[in-house]
């Protein structure tokens, strides 16, 4: 009697298993399940059914000292909460599910000497690639002692025009909002956001003001108000601007945090949210947007896609295909009560 028989164990299936019941070669059976080389459709479909049928797990371990790869990425980021680097890891892991490929998360805490750590355990862990994010859209330096490993930025770009970023199109969001409140007949309209050293304040209050310049419109109050990205600046903010431009009939806020505290604001002095004055957010942070009272339109900046279209980025790179530069994902518009 066997070992195997006497301890009740199940034999390792072996690739040489999976080739024989196929009918085929160790060589044909192997390249068939890594998807290289050049067979029939029918030969490749005849080693997948052999797999099913034996239950067959290859051994990674041999895979990766033969193909050189560890079938691994790292996604490093400084947004510890996980509000922006939880949905593009999601997105990330969607594309990167169907070649099998893991994904190990670190979190820098925006800490330089943490990065430095978390970047040589993936070096030494040899990952495939590094897919750098955070919570905030600023360009950020690239990293450093990264010797061959490609790397795409998400959400806040590289700072070298040469690496390869993944964005959010900041313009189009905004002509999104602008145009939803124009189109509902709008025309004084103020704009309250978060830190005016932030890329994403300065920007959205950059673009508003041109958008609404091309209509011929300034901004209510005659400024972008620049705050905090809290609930307490936009409640503060709104009677701020109540007091500025009484007649305002819209607010573009640069988050849903301010959104509603503006709204809150609106209602507390008993201004109707929409039909005196429409509200529009940005993020469509759910916790957020569903909450306020009523809940919020927002702009979306689909950060899932940004991550799915991250993870294709840095496999076009680790298969020697990659191209460098700034790509931009539309952001869409999320209607519901507030305008």
């Amino acid at each position: 009697m066997t070992e195997t028989a006497r301890t009740g164990t199940k034999a390792r299936v072996t690739l040489a298993d999976v080739a024989h019941l196929a009918g085929v070669s160790v060589g044909t059976a192997s390249r068939a399940l890594s998807g290289t080389g050049r067979m029939r459709p029918e030969t490749r479909q005849k080693v997948l059914d052999a797999v099913e049928a034996l239950d067959f797990r290859p051994n990674h371990h041999a895979q990766n000292l033969h193909s050189g790869r560890s079938w691994t990425v790292g996604l490093m980021t400084t947004d510890g909460i996980g509000r922006f680097s939880t949905p593009v890891l999601l997105g990330a892991e969607d594309a990167l599910g169907a070649g099998k490929i893991s994904v190990l998360l670190c979190d820098t805490r925006g800490d330089v000497i943490r990065e430095q750590h978390h970047l040589q355990v993936l070096m030494d862990r040899r990952v495939d690639g590094v897919i750098v994010t955070g919570r905030r859209t600023d360009p950020r330096p690239p990293l450093s002692g990264i010797q061959d490993i490609p790397v795409v930025y998400a959400l806040s770009p590289s700072t070298d025009p040469e690496d390869m970023s993944v964005i959010s199109d900041e313009e189009q969001g905004c002509r999104l909002a602008v145009d939803h409140l124009l189109a509902s007949g709008r025309t004084r309209i103020a704009h309250v956001t978060g830190p005016e050293r932030h890329a994403a304040a300065f920007d959205r209050a950059r673009f508003t003001r041109r958008l609404l310049e091309a209509s011929s419109l300034e901004l209510a109050g005659g400024r972008a108000y620049f705050g905090n990205w809290s609930e307490a600046w936009g409640r503060r903010a709104a009677n701020m601007v109540l007091r500025t431009a009484p007649d305002v009939d819209g607010f573009f806020c640069g988050n849903d945090q301010i959104a509603r505290g503006v709204t809150d604001a609106l209602r507390e002095k008993g201004i109707d949210v929409p039909d005196q004055v429409a509200v529009v957010g940005y993020d469509n942070w759910d916790i957020m947007a569903l909450a306020s009272r009523p809940p919020l339109t927002t702009i979306d900046v689909d950060l899932m896609e940004i991550g799915r279209v991250a993870a294709l980025r840095l496999l076009d790179a680790i298969d020697d295909k990659g191209t460098p530069g700034v790509q931009k994902v539309p952001c869409k518009l999320v209607v519901r009560d507030s305008a």
